[in-house]
């Protein structure tokens, strides 16, 4: 399967970035791909009020990506927001085009380096995993890639591999993190993991999270094998299923699980009376 990762700078304005998912899905499909993966917060960057600009799934952007997937035949993934509860959105990323019409909404909020997206989004439930061309693809999001359960999820549901978009925010380490979240995952699950992020708008580390670039591609077996730098870029590239097959006979970390045997004793010294 030929995907294409689109690292580039959303801003904040929902028509323009429209815009950029046209040009971008157009180059993506003229390059012969047929999923084409955008980042989180593709419909409006983070640091922009997200809940005057959130729009149902069946709303006029919605509606623009789909019709982009249609105009370029291919099956394009891009964040959004929602509306929410309370007066909070929902990150969500929509899937759409070739027969497929899914979403995802985020379930871990990035409550963390200081930042506090719960305040303002209301996470998410249940994981997706969607079809195209008969290949199963599980779908993430940015701060998901801490938690290796939703990835083992995507392959217990016979996913080869997992579409994440992010908007990675910057600061010391970050990049080593993403870098190593991003094979431990693949890892994990022994299923290829196309990880794009917001290519790096050199913004002030410690502001709301934007992006740093670095989007790859990692084999079932934890290695990369495709990536880009921090500014904004195109990757295609093809994805050997057979690999994850044989990756998954020769490791066998999913088959080896054990979790119904877990018991967990914690050692306590003794009390002198």
């Amino acid at each position: 399967m030929r995907i294409a990762l689109s690292q580039l700078t959303t801003g904040p304005d929902p028509r323009k970035n429209l815009r950029l998912i046209e040009e971008w899905t157009q180059r993506a499909a003229d390059a012969g791909a047929r999923v084409v993966v955008f980042p989180e917060a593709s419909m409006a960057c983070f640091g922009t009020p997200l809940e005057p600009l959130a729009e149902p799934l069946h709303g006029p952007w919605a509606d623009g990506v789909r019709e982009i997937a249609r105009a370029t035949g291919t099956t394009v993934v891009a964040g959004m927001f929602t509306p929410a509860d309370g007066g909070k959105v929902t990150n969500t990323l929509l899937a759409t085009g070739l027969g497929v019409e899914t979403s995802y909404d985020k379930i871990h909020l990035y409550d963390a380096f200081g930042y506090r997206e719960s305040d303002t989004v209301a996470a998410g439930s249940r994981t997706t995993v969607m079809e195209v061309d008969g290949v199963r693809l599980g779908l993430a999001t940015c701060y998901d890639i801490r938690f290796p359960e939703l990835f083992r999820a995507h392959a217990d549901a016979g996913a080869a591999a997992t579409l994440l978009a992010a908007s990675w925010g910057a600061g010391p380490g970050k990049l080593d993190q993403w870098e190593l979240l991003v094979r431990a995952r693949a890892l994990d699950a022994t299923l290829w993991l196309a990880a794009v992020d917001q290519a790096d708008p050199g913004t002030v580390p410690g502001s709301a999270p934007t992006g740093i670039g670095h989007s790859q591609i990692v084999g079932p077996d934890g290695t990369v094998r495709h990536a880009l730098d921090a500014e904004p870029g195109l990757l295609v590239a093809d994805l050997d299923l057979d690999e994850v097959t044989a990756v998954r006979k020769k490791t066998s970390v999913l088959a080896n699980r054990r979790p119904e045997v877990w018991q967990t004793e914690v050692w306590q010294p003794e009390v002198s009376q």
